[in-house]
């Protein structure tokens, strides 16, 4: 039955009965407390992935992939991240897959887009919180799109490690990513804060209090500084 539903993927499309599909359903979840079968099952949809299926079948693929992907399905939904079509749903398999080539594999197709998949890419990496991206995503943030620069700041955001922090703080973005730089660099002395890391996240908050700095965004680090001495507002 395994087999047939695979062969079904190959063709499927949304309007056809999704229960000619269960199958694959039905092997996932007699699986899970088995890793070689589940990972026979991943290598297996990864495979999919490779063949002329249709886009509806390979969209389905990733799906499932989403869901149980670890390190044997990561070549495959890399080969999809420059595919315009594709590389979304393959972009979000990586990112929810826990295995570190996942992150590797984000990493290393940063070079090779541009444009919206070169953001959506950056995003997934900051999701992932993927602490071996703060050194290229520090380097974004000079990038000539804006979109990308900004992306890479939040990502940087979203990271919220101390050397994710210290990345923001040595920024000289354009000044389209500025407000995200601001941004991100609260989110992290956030972060830090609520780590017991009050000296560094002091640091970052003193550096928004001026003038310079929208109400907003000195009202918060204000609270920032005052959490810090464990004080309330």
């Amino acid at each position: 039955m395994l087999e047939q539903a695979l062969e079904a993927l190959k063709t499927y499309d949304w309007g056809q009965d999704p229960q000619t599909l269960n199958p694959i359903d039905e092997a996932i979840s007699a699986a899970r407390s088995d890793a070689a079968q589940l990972q026979d099952i991943e290598s297996r949809l990864a495979a999919v992935l490779s063949t002329d299926a249709t886009y509806d079948g390979k969209q389905t693929a990733c799906r499932y992939l989403m869901a149980i992907g670890a390190a044997a399905s990561v070549p495959a939904l890399a080969a999809l991240l420059t595919e315009e079509k594709l590389a979304h749903m393959a972009r979000f398999a990586l990112e929810r897959n826990p295995a570190p080539e996942a992150a590797a594999a984000l990493r290393d197709a940063l070079p090779k887009l541009s444009g919206n998949l070169k953001v959506g890419l950056i995003s997934s990496l900051g999701a992932r919180r993927d602490a071996e991206s703060v050194t290229v995503l520090a380097a974004l943030m000079q990038d000539a799109d804006a979109a990308v620069a900004t992306a890479a700041a939040l990502a940087l955001g979203a990271i919220r490690s101390a050397e994710a922090a210290k990345a923001l703080g040595q920024a000289k973005p354009a000044a389209a990513a500025e407000a995200a730089v601001t941004d991100a660099s609260l989110a992290c002395a956030e972060a830090l804060l609520a780590a017991g890391q009050n000296g560094e996240a002091l640091a970052i908050y003193r550096k928004f209090v001026g003038e310079a700095h929208p109400k907003h965004v000195r009202l918060a680090a204000t609270r920032g500084m005052l959490a810090c001495a464990g004080k309330k507002d």
